[in-house]
C-alpha cells in the first residue's frame, strides 16, 4: 500500500535539515579553527543541538503515526528501518576513521533505529503515549539526580559504560561526537506518534496535506531527509579541505 506524504510533516522535517546544515557549518568552522566555540558545553550549541534532534524525533514519530494510520505493513517499514540502521553503521565506521577516541556507537541514527521499533509496536496505545513519554523524560533527570547522589560502585560504572549508557541513565556523558539515548529522546518519539494520531484522528491534517509554495522546497528536502543527513557533512568537510589546501 502506497503510503502517503504530508507536506506540512516533510516541510518541518526539512526546516530542521537547514537548522542542522548551520549547525554542522559552525562546527566544522571551529574544527578548521576559523571560529573559536565550545560545542560541548557552550549552552548556545548545546541547546541548539537538543531542539534539533528533538524536532528530528517528533517527526519521526509523526510519521510513524501515519504511516500505521494508512495501513503500513510490518514489510515495508523493515525495508525503510534497513536503510537506517545501515546508514548508522556507516557513521560508526566513518566516526571511527576520523575520531578513533570519540566515535560515534549510539547517535542519532543508532538511536533512531531502535526508537522506531518501539514506536512502530506501540502506534495504537492511543492517550497513553503522553504519560509514557513523559516519564521517560522525567526519568533521565530522576536516574541522574539519584545515581549521583546515592548510588556508587559498579553499578555506577556499568550503567555509564557503553553496554549500557544507550539507556541514559548515566552520571558521566560518554566520550563520543553524538549521543542520543533511549532517555529522554524515546519519550519525545513517543510525543509524536501521540500528536500524529490526534490529528490523523482530525480535520487539521486534511490542511496539512497542502503547503504554500515559498515553502514547497523545504518539504522537498524533509522527504529526502536521510540521503541528505548522510552526504551534508562529507561535502562541508570536503569543501573545508579543499580550501585549507589552497590556502
Amino acid at each position: 500500500m502506497k503510503v502517503q506524504r504530508f507536506e506540512a510533516v516533510d516541510a518541518l522535517r526539512g526546516a530542521a535539515m537547514v537548522w542542522m546544515t548551520l549547525f554542522h557549518l559552525c562546527f566544522d568552522l571551529n574544527q578548521f579553527g576559523y571560529i573559536g566555540q565550545n560545542f560541548y558545553v557552550d549552552p548556545v550549541w548545546t541547546w541548539q543541538r537538543a531542539c534539533i534532534i528533538s524536532v528530528f524525533l517528533f517527526c519521526a514519530g509523526l510519521g510513524q503515526a501515519i504511516a500505521v494510520a494508512q495501513g503500513q505493513s510490518w514489510g515495508r517499514f523493515w525495508r525503510r528501518w534497513q536503510w537506517v540502521a545501515g546508514c548508522a553503521l556507516l557513521i560508526t565506521a566513518a566516526s571511527w576513521f576520523i575520531y578513533p577516541r570519540s566515535f560515534i556507537y549510539f547517535g542519532v541514527l543508532h538511536g533512531m533505529a531502535v526508537m522506531l521499533i518501539v514506536a512502530r509496536l506501540t502506534a495504537g496505545w492511543g492517550f497513553w503515549l503522553w504519560g509514557l513519554g513523559s516519564v521517560v523524560i522525567a526519568s533521565k533527570f530522576i536516574a541522574t539526580y539519584a545515581l549521583g547522589r546515592w548510588a556508587t560502585g559498579h553499578f555506577v560504572e556499568l550503567l555509564n559504560a557503553p553496554v549500557l549508557n544507550w539507556i541514559g541513565w548515566i552520571t558521566e556523558k560518554p566520550i563520543t561526537e553524538d549521543y542520543v539515548p533511549m532517555t529522554p529522546w524515546l519519550g519525545v518519539m513517543w510525543f509524536g506518534v501521540a500528536a500524529g494520531n490526534v490529528l490523523m484522528r482530525s480535520s487539521a491534517m486534511v490542511t496539512a496535506k497542502w503547503m504554500p509554495s515559498p515553502l514547497r522546497p523545504l518539504a522537498t528536502l524533509g522527504r529526502w531527509s536521510l540521503p541528505y543527513y548522510m552526504l551534508h557533512q562529507p561535502i562541508l568537510w570536503a569543501t573545508f579541505m579543499c580550501l585549507a589546501f589552497f590556502k
